[in-house]
């Protein structure tokens, strides 16, 4: 193992008291983690808060996760700097910035990453931007191009457009060349949206998707749809869908069961396909990672796609980034600064 000499023997970490509400949540001293031979140890600087670690919190996965990093401190992804690499590590350096996805442990002073899963930070990014991009963008990026295979010209539908995710989806889409299709229930997040690129904006609270798609869009279907909600847009999400049109299920925020119409599916040629980063093994998660990373790097770097970041929390306050996210649906990111 190649490492800094001057490393502590533990660490501020942010662990749960069984599982519950936000706070559940506490700040407590743990040793530092133990490299596996493709692991890099990263002094973390930044957390992105992501709506996977509440389900961890309120105890959704059971009580061993099997992220694959650590089931004792919750984060799923980083920004920081490489202090300690371990034997098979290769292509990155002591001290380098790195940012990445990482199977648990990110809400904490230090932290393992997988280091096909790590990528190197641009120069003109912070460690607070960085942090916020690796799971919402890499997930964007995998159920909008390579999943959903959007092409220029087409339409997308994308549900619950002002989270991490979502805004990213948005600005994804336009410069693919795609319309787009978004919706909100926040008043504020529509005009915000619109200035993200989105061509029409929804309020589900008061409208139906599925009439306003009928009504204003071209055609009156939609080539692709993103969806989070699952059981009470399901049959929408399909009758709204133009022959050999897509639908890629993100979660089910709403829901599992529901009515299928499988007569659409049938003579429309439509394809319905789920996916969660969980489910992945490590290797489809770093092929995710290296086709995002060889697609968006140069973009993010010139700072022409980042991140929206709508606000920023201490590590020793995560029970209050937690309840932030989980009652004032913030439009883009929350993250933890952990330094």
């Amino acid at each position: 193992m190649t490492t800094f000499t001057s490393l502590p023997s533990t660490m501020q970490a942010i662990v749960h008291d069984g599982f519950g509400p936000p706070s559940v949540l506490r700040a407590a001293q743990l040793p530092l983690p133990q490299l596996r031979p493709h692991d890099l140890l990263v002094r973390v600087r930044a957390a992105g808060l992501n709506r996977a670690e509440l389900n961890w919190r309120q105890g959704k996965y059971g009580p061993t996760p099997g992220f694959g990093d650590s089931d004792a401190v919750i984060g799923l992804d980083l920004a920081g700097e490489v202090v300690a690499m371990g034997p098979q590590v290769q292509g990155f350096a002591l001290g380098e910035r790195v940012m990445g996805i990482v199977g648990g442990g990110a809400y904490a002073q230090y932290a393992r990453m997988d280091a096909g899963m790590a990528m190197k930070v641009p120069d003109s990014l912070s460690d607070v931007e960085a942090a916020t991009i690796p799971e919402a963008m890499v997930t964007a990026h995998h159920v909008l191009l390579h999943l959903g295979q959007l092409q220029a010209g087409e339409r997308v539908l994308l549900h619950g457009a002002g989270g991490g995710v979502g805004t990213t989806l948005v600005q994804m889409a336009r410069m693919a060349g795609a319309a787009t299709v978004v919706t909100t229930s926040s008043a504020g997040k529509h005009a915000r949206l619109a200035e993200l690129g989105a061509d029409i904006t929804v309020d589900y609270a008061k409208q139906d998707f599925a009439e306003v798609i009928a009504q204003q869009v071209s055609g009156g279907r939609v080539d692709l749809v993103i969806d989070n909600m699952g059981a009470p847009y399901l049959e929408r999400n399909v009758r709204s869908l133009d022959v050999g049109g897509r639908l890629i299920q993100l979660g089910l925020q709403g829901g599992a069961s529901a009515t299928l119409p499988l007569d659409l599916v049938l003579t429309r040629r439509l394809r319905i396909e789920g996916t969660v980063m969980k489910s992945l093994t490590s290797e489809q998660k770093a092929q995710m990672t290296q086709r995002f990373a060889q697609r968006w790097l140069p973009v993010i770097a010139a700072r022409q796609l980042l991140p929206l970041i709508e606000r920023r929390f201490a590590l020793q306050d995560a029970a209050q980034a937690h309840q932030c996210l989980e009652e004032d649906q913030p439009f883009g990111k929350l993250v933890l600064e952990c330094a």
